[in-house]
């Protein structure tokens, strides 16, 4: 099956560049210049993965990330024209899959895309297990986390890094092995991981398991047994 993807950019020109090499690489996509107008095509093309810019006109793009993150899982990537942008992104921690800085190239970008699909689908496990944890399960076949039945919607990479984590209950895991094993081919730094495990902690939290992950000081996470 074709990948989708929508590209929300104001700059006609690098809007075109990066449809234009996504096109060649097989890619179906459609394209939106402002905020409104990516929400209205993201409800209704259903891509695969967002290419995001921030500064956009009527909706800027934290606000569309904040929505759609709300209401599905869908690939986000960023792209940030300042480097303050990107400590924003990570303070807020609202959940971008990942971030690419300009001015790049439309080949960075597709290497990129093509890294957080792979990492995002049901085949970047290569052997389906299911992992239980109390009322938690984990389950990588179907990519999906249920405490005491109930789904937790996660982003991938917030999966990638439970899913990590509970396969070594009570082991201490470093940023940078959580940073490997959930973003790979990102050119995030550690801190992302603190970012997106705010994010996880919150959700686990909301789901009735608040204390499952602890802070190992100067090191990292780690799972505290149930």
């Amino acid at each position: 099956m074709t990948q989708k993807i929508l590209i929300v950019e104001d700059d006609p020109t690098i809007a075109d560049t990066v449809e234009l090499f996504l096109r060649k690489e097989g890619y179906q996509t459609e394209k939106a210049r402002d905020g409104l107008r990516a929400l209205e095509l993201w409800q209704h093309f259903k891509p695969d993965l967002v290419v995001l810019d921030i500064g956009l006109p009527k909706l800027d793009g934290l606000e569309v990330l904040k929505h759609i993150k709300s209401q599905a899982d869908t690939a986000v990537i960023f792209l940030t024209a300042r480097a303050e942008e990107v400590d924003e992104l990570l303070g807020l921690g609202l959940g971008a899959d990942d971030y690419i800085s300009k001015p790049f190239s439309p080949r960075t970008l597709i290497a990129h895309i093509k890294a957080v699909l792979r990492r995002t689908g049901v085949n970047a496990y290569e052997k389906p297990e299911v992992i239980r944890l109390g009322t938690i399960e984990i389950d990588t076949y179907r990519v999906m986390v249920t405490v005491n039945t109930q789904a937790l919607n996660l982003t991938p990479t917030e999966f990638k890094l439970l899913h990590h984590l509970a396969r070594t209950p009570g082991r201490a895991i470093s940023r940078f092995e959580l940073l490997e094993a959930s973003m790979p081919e990102s050119d995030a730094l550690e801190r992302a991981v603190d970012s997106h495990m705010k994010n996880l902690r919150q959700k686990l939290a909301e789901a009735g398991v608040p204390e499952l992950i602890e802070t190992v000081r100067s090191i990292g996470y780690r799972i505290v047994q149930p």
